[in-house]
């Protein structure tokens, strides 16, 4: 049953936190183009139909967590026409049953000759979810875009607080004003519940070197974090809560009898079936334009499109094994051990790494070490998990920017490593 819980309100639930993973019994209502529709289905009636229907085939979903519209009215269909603050493509695949999610950072730069879009996180509000696919289809060599989902931040301020809230550890202190959002960010260090609003002030917090990209590592994190709470068999009784949040703040195309078959897949997924990546590339520079954007690597984009999406190119080699000396490792202390990552280093070069560098400690002591896989290499990750022989792959990209790899050191390192 928790399992099931989860699986079905994780999709509507994250999309304003920079993931999604499933249809959602909260979103098991007939639905029409716009938005969602009153009904009389009853809950045992959607868990008793669940069983019906399957997936046939992988499904591709393009999901747009939306900013605010100031002044629109709440019933208004005008409220679902901001800039796309979250944008994920999300791949569910019943032939290996996994779940693949994209993070599309919001400043990605884009070429539309004939439109005066320069930022990604504008499609929505001059086309709406048409508009969007579009462009998307076309940073991401022509993948198919089967279905979208669009929900306004106030879904999941909302259904943060329906759960009794989301525990992360805030890795700085953050401070900031949001003026356009109406939003002030004031957090402190350390572990914490987060309310709803706390917890929407973590994911928009974005003054600090890292910007916008900043913000896709800690959605993530969140995503982790709400995927636990609502694993509870105690989020049972507030459901029906759950379900009128997401009547209120839900766009989407997917039809009744899909979102039935999604749930039903959703059964049999477990955590280590899902993967999140951040589409790779480069802050631009000062002289390059007069606006901030994201450069996608498009060699990165390639791979990505290859290894998590079937999208073939010819520039890649599905079979080729990951180089030790091209891939670029962060070593991260997260032990408690002084100077461990020193140590650490040099029995990587012994073991044929070369590409290596140092980042600051973590400031929360890990029980377990974690190589996280910042650009969704998991070959890589797995050939340095092979060669370690420890380590938690981290699918997801809430490791060091710079990095193909980071080596989250955990108090699990073995201590004749630790005296190398």
């Amino acid at each position: 049953m928790a399992k099931w819980l989860f699986w079905s309100l994780a999709l509507v639930g994250t999309t304003t936190v920079s993931a999604t993973v499933g249809a959602t019994v909260a979103l098991l209502v007939p639905l029409s183009q716009q938005m969602f529709q009153p009904q009389a289905w009853s809950l045992h009636d959607l868990w008793r139909n669940a069983f019906v229907y399957r997936l046939s085939r992988p499904i591709n979903i393009l999901v747009m967590g939306l900013d605010r519209v100031p002044d629109a009215e709440e019933d208004s269909p005008t409220r679902m026409n901001g800039r796309s603050d979250t944008m994920l493509l999300v791949r569910i695949d019943p032939k290996d049953y996994s779940v693949k999610m994209l993070s599309i950072p919001r400043d990605t730069r884009v070429d539309t000759p004939q439109l005066s879009i320069k930022k990604i996180n504008q499609a929505n509000v001059d086309g709406g979810p048409a508009l969007a696919a579009n462009i998307v289809r076309g940073v991401l060599n022509d993948v198919e875009i089967d279905r979208y989902v669009r929900v306004t931040t106030d879904a999941f301020r909302e259904l943060v607080d329906l759960v009794g809230g989301v525990e992360v550890f805030v890795p700085q202190k953050m401070q900031y004003v949001d003026e356009t959002q109406r939003l002030k960010i004031d957090l402190e260090q350390g572990w914490q519940v987060l309310n709803g609003e706390q917890a929407e002030q973590f994911a928009r917090f974005r003054n600090d070197r890292k910007g916008d990209i900043g913000r896709v590592q800690r959605q993530q994190v969140l995503l982790k974090a709400l995927r636990e709470r609502l694993s509870s068999p105690t989020i049972l009784p507030r459901l029906p809560g759950i379900v009128r949040v997401m009547q209120r703040y839900v766009d989407t195309n997917i039809s009744l009898e899909e979102m039935l078959a999604l749930a039903n897949f959703g059964l049999k997924l477990d955590r280590a079936d899902i993967k999140m990546v951040m589409l790779p590339g480069r802050f631009s520079g000062p002289k390059e334009y007069a606006a901030s954007y994201w450069i996608m690597d498009k060699a990165g984009r390639d791979r990505i499109m290859h290894d998590y999406f079937g999208i073939n190119s010819k520039d890649i080699a599905s079979d080729a094994k990951p180089s030790d000396n091209s891939i670029r490792i962060a070593i991260q202390n997260a032990s408690g051990q002084p100077a461990l990552s020193d140590r650490v280093a040099e029995y990587l070069k012994n073991l044929g790494f070369r590409n290596i560098y140092l980042v600051k400690d973590w400031p929360q002591e890990e029980r377990r070490t974690q190589i996280i896989v910042q650009q969704g290499d998991i070959k890589a990750a797995e050939n340095l998990k092979s060669a370690l022989g420890l380590g938690n792959i981290e699918a997801a990209s809430i490791g060091d920017l710079e990095s193909d790899l980071t080596l989250r050191v955990g108090k699990d390192w073995p201590d004749s490593v630790a005296n190398y």
